[in-house]
């Protein structure tokens, strides 16, 4: 593949970087691959590739988008044995990718807090390329009707008129794209995926090996049914504190021997 010409004044290091991981919860999940190509002022170029065991079961619908399994990183050092090596590799860097300030940035803060390895941000310039192409392509209703309907948005911010032009931009989303559901079961689907993997919907409980675990805070990997039995203290405060009400619905029943089973959606109350 031709590599592609890149127009930019740099004068440091630029480490352009993507992470699979073994889900989307940017403080609790693990990083299992790591890329990086890093451009240098003078135009050289070098691809860095860390295959890491996360140290915990890949999930089945995780490999299923990556393709990494647990039988693919058994053998492979910790993120912990490898930080100092990718911390030296991002010395001196700006960072760049897609989407990295939503999602890989944090992740990878979280990997080098766990291995106690310094890792500052904050004197770093980022180029997500996500950020540039939401800015540039605007994402408004008004360019959303003109883009599926070829029309103006006259009555733009009055509610009627948004209502009726939204209505426009779902028809003509639904002519435009016959592969879109035509069924709010599908939509729902389409529009709010929620990570299978996850018991309620904000990711704070999560399915491990069938089990409702925990998936966050000190706890974090620690199943439900042995906090209920082993740290009752933890339970009553969990059960007060502020977390969804969906989350404090199934911990509740929990406590009470009444286990949800897996992926079934519990109706907030």
């Amino acid at each position: 593949m031709k590599q592609p010409s890149m127009k930019l004044k740099l004068d440091r290091p630029l480490a352009i970087f993507d992470i699979e991981s073994t889900g989307i919860n940017r403080r609790t999940d693990r990083i299992v691959e790591l890329a990086i190509v890093k451009l240098f002022p003078d135009g050289k170029r070098e691809t860095h590739e860390f295959l890491v065991n996360p140290e915990r079961p890949i999930p089945a619908e995780a490999t299923a988008i990556h393709g990494i399994s647990d039988a693919d990183v058994k053998d492979c050092p910790t993120f912990a044995q490898k930080a100092r090596e990718i911390a030296a590799v991002l010395a001196d860097c700006d960072l760049a990718g897609y989407n990295i300030l939503g999602f890989d940035i944090p992740l990878l803060i979280e990997e080098f807090n766990r291995a106690d390895v310094p890792f500052n941000v904050e004197t770093r310039r980022v180029f997500d390329a996500q950020r540039v192409y939401h800015k540039k392509v605007p994402r408004d209703l008004t360019a959303a009707l003109s883009y599926y309907c070829n029309e103006l948005h006259v009555d733009a911010h009055g509610a009627r008129g948004d209502v009726e032009a939204t209505l426009r931009v779902m028809e003509g989303q639904l002519e435009r794209y016959p592969d879109l559901p035509r069924d709010l079961d599908g939509l729902d689907e389409f529009c709010n995926p929620r990570d299978p993997t996850w018991v309620d919907r904000t990711g704070k409980l999560k399915w491990v090996e069938g089990e409702v675990t925990l998936n966050f805070g000190r706890y974090a990997g620690r199943k439900l049914r042995e906090l209920i039995r082993e740290e009752p203290n933890f339970v009553r405060w969990l059960l007060k504190a502020d977390f969804p009400q969906d989350t404090r619905d199934i911990v509740e029943r929990a406590s009470k021997g009444i286990f949800p089973e897996k992926h079934a959606v519990v109706a907030i109350e």
